[in-house]
């Protein structure tokens, strides 16, 4: 059985009187797009905010890429935070560089190169996501929000990373955008041989693209496995996400896409 990329193990995150997370476990495999769900507030963010070392947990160990990310600043680990590129919610691009100069931030942190160089391989990476190179030179607020999102994503993948972090990257995007996106995360997550620790609330990006999803409720992982073992498992929330309207809608269109024919879930 291969290592876990992410481990882990009884996470405690408290906020004053508030427990969001309790006794949390969670393993995430090599190659596998996993998808995280939950109800408002059940803290998938700071899940994920833990585990890159931005949230330090109350209680519970993370560790990833086989090094401990809790009981010191993750942050300041440049060989760990080298491996992961990370797509915050709404892309957070520095609005006052560039697309390209946004892409060359990370290199800057961490090596030293040339103009010219820097410069190739922000064209480069602005290519690999789908953006025409006119992009390059344009700032966050001439873009379009599907090439926002696309700007960010070539962001995180800079540094060439092994496991990317995606919060909600279809939200706010028309179906078309969406889909496409989703396609790109498939297919440069195959090509490139990522991980990615995925947050959304798309029910039709659960279907298309994540082998395994992972669902928080009752301040816990209580279920990982496919959408499909998902419809089947006991719980309210759950019952509700997957077999409500909208769950068997994307499963219908899962389905279709993958020539399956029309199958009633729920």
């Amino acid at each position: 059985m291969a290592e876990p990329v992410i481990r882990v193990r009884g996470l405690v995150n408290r906020f004053g009187a508030q427990t969001v997370h309790d006794g949390l476990d969670l393993d995430v495999m090599p190659g596998e797009i996993l998808g995280v769900v939950g109800g408002s507030g059940t803290g998938k963010s700071v899940l994920m905010r833990s585990i890159i070392g931005l949230q330090p947990p109350t209680e519970g160990e993370i560790h990833v890429l086989g090094r401990q990310v809790t009981g010191h600043d993750a942050t300041q680990d440049p060989e760990l935070t080298r491996q992961w590129g990370v797509l915050f919610q709404g892309g957070a691009l520095f609005s006052g560089l560039t697309v390209a100069e946004n892409v060359q931030v990370p290199l800057k942190e961490y090596f030293r190169l040339s103009d010219t160089l820097m410069e190739e391989i922000a064209a480069y990476k602005v290519a690999m996501v789908g953006l025409p190179p006119e992009a390059g030179p344009k700032y966050p607020s001439e873009l379009s929000g599907g090439m926002r999102k696309r700007a960010a994503l070539a962001r995180a993948l800079s540094l060439d990373p092994k496991l990317l972090f995606l919060d909600e990257p279809t939200a706010g995007l028309d179906p078309i955008s969406a889909d496409g996106f989703d396609t790109l995360i498939r297919t440069l997550a195959q090509t490139l041989q990522l991980t990615v620790f995925l947050i959304t609330h798309d029910l039709d990006t659960l279907n298309a693209i994540c082998d395994r999803v992972a669902v928080i409720a009752d301040r816990k992982i209580i279920a990982s496995g496919t959408v499909a073992e998902l419809t089947r498992f006991d719980h309210p929330w759950v019952r509700e996400y997957f077999g409500g309207p909208r769950g068997r809608a994307a499963a219908r269109a899962r389905d279709v896409a993958h020539g399956g024919g029309l199958v009633e879930v729920g």
